[in-house]
């Protein structure tokens, strides 16, 4: 393939790769933008690997690194499960990280270009750069990865002074940075691109440990975004002008998503950064403590639930991750089918931060076959509440917290939650009284209105249907 062959073959993956993105903004075309996405995607990798700058001899090893990463992509899309996406997606976000400090280390020691004046510095600028974003998207990826999969707990490490220690961190990062920059010899600029690299992924380790549970859909935005920075850094180290639009167009739509769901946590973006939001994650409440809800709860059978949802006319179901955990979505779109088919308005209201990432309800919900045309975002139907007859909660405790709204001193107070308690009946459905993943107890257990249906979801729920078949 010659160079005008795979520049215009760069041009059309570019501009596949922008319709994939304008294809995700709605759910009725994701599938379409997705499709997008990956033909894009096949191009760009073939356009590159058959391309002019890969020789013969290196075309063996690129297509046997191709059949292994393939193959184990392939494995990882057949076996993990809807509920493990969210660290898969934050592991995925780790090797996007890896391979920008790697390609840098690489094009540092590579000696084939031989680059003079305001060009060589640029180039080591390129290279410090890039591996400094690569290395703080690996680590904080994989500290990710084990919060998500609670192999790291939800509560958030704040260490003492933690500013500061990020202040001296950045600034020890451009003291060597200069030093790198007038290094004479690889020898001598090998120290502080060491030093730079480990500073960077202790900053990752650091800057994500000390982000509470609730902020994590937040953080896997937010790496998505680190990742596409990454991969427009490693683009600036190869002269490969697509990696470099594909990096912007991934980090820049990161941000914005990062941005988009800080407001609908009403959070600061940098606040998220700093951490420290929510005490930990899944905590029993503990009777008798003064900064406890009071109140007794009021259980509810599946049976007694059944009734409740033939008799309304107006039924909103609010998922969350524990739908999610117990793969109930399912039999929610066969209870929703069941009441429509009865003539009840039966709708979803989907809070931007459900589950463990962007979008993660969406999809479940997709997957499950739910219309799209019933699924609505939490400004759309939160002024729905008053008028509905039942407001049924399957798995979600944070976005549906009153004391949000209720209590100043709250860690989530000002935070926007989808208002369940104003329908005539509430039925939170929960394995016991834990508190969510941010570690903030609920008063909407305690209301009058309000019913706790206790048990695993999709166990409780295929008791609900066969109710209601009956």
């Amino acid at each position: 393939m010659n160079a005008s062959l795979s520049t215009v073959s760069y041009i059309g993956s570019t501009i596949l790769f922008i319709l994939s993105l304008g294809g995700l903004s709605n759910p009725e075309t994701a599938r379409r933008g997705n499709l997008f996405g990956m033909i894009g995607m096949a191009l760009a990798v073939l356009a590159t690997v058959f391309g002019p700058r890969v020789t013969p001899a290196g075309l063996p090893l690129i297509i046997g690194a191709l059949v292994i990463g393939g193959s184990v992509g392939l494995l990882a899309a057949r076996k993990v499960q809807m509920t493990q996406m969210p660290e898969l997606v934050a592991l995925m976000h780790s090797l996007v990280g890896l391979a920008a400090c790697l390609v840098g280390f690489a094009s540092y020691i590579d000696t084939s270009f031989d680059y003079e004046g305001a060009e060589h510095s640029i180039h080591q600028m390129e290279i410090y750069i890039g591996i400094l974003i690569g290395a703080i998207t690996f680590s904080g990826s994989i500290i990710a990865f084990g919060k998500l999969s609670a192999k790291i707990g939800g509560k958030p490490l704040l260490l003492p002074g933690r500013h500061w220690i990020n202040l001296v961190g950045l600034l020890v990062v451009i003291w060597f940075g200069r030093a790198f920059l007038h290094a004479e010899t690889i020898q001598a600029g090998m120290t502080p691109l060491i030093v730079m690299t480990v500073i960077a992924l202790l900053f990752g380790v650091h800057m994500v440990m000390a982000i509470g549970g609730a902020d994590m859909p937040v953080v896997v935005s937010m790496l998505n975004s680190y990742s596409g920075w990454a991969a427009a850094a490693t683009g600036f180290m190869l002269s490969n002008d697509l990696l470099i639009v594909v990096g912007a167009l991934v980090g820049s739509s990161g941000a914005i998503l990062s941005y988009i769901m800080c407001r609908a946590m009403n959070r600061n973006f940098l606040s998220v950064i700093a951490g420290g939001f929510g005490t930990g994650g899944g905590t029993t409440a503990k009777k008798g403590d003064a900064a406890q809800p009071a109140g007794e709860v009021s259980p509810i059978s599946a049976v007694d639930t059944a009734e409740l949802l033939r008799d309304a006319r107006n039924v909103i179901i609010v998922p969350g991750y524990g739908m999610a955990v117990a793969q109930a979505q399912h039999t929610v779109f066969e209870i929703t089918k069941l009441l429509r088919e009865k003539g009840v308005n039966v709708r979803f209201g989907i809070h931007p931060v459900a589950g463990r990432m962007p979008g993660h309800m969406n999809v479940l919900l997709a997957e499950a076959k739910v219309p799209y045309d019933i699924v609505l975002e939490m400004d759309e139907i939160n002024a729905d509440f008053p008028q509905t007859d039942v407001a049924m909660v399957i798995g979600a405790n944070d976005i549906v917290n009153p004391a949000a709204q209720d209590d100043p001193t709250s860690p989530i107070a000002g935070m926007p939650v989808l208002e369940v308690w104003k329908a005539k009946t509430s039925i939170v459905m929960k394995r016991s009284m834990a508190s969510g993943y941010a570690g903030v107890d609920n008063p909407l257990f305690y209301k009058d209105n309000n019913r706790m249906l206790f048990g695993d979801a999709k166990k409780m729920l295929d008791e609900v249907l066969a109710a209601l078949k009956t």
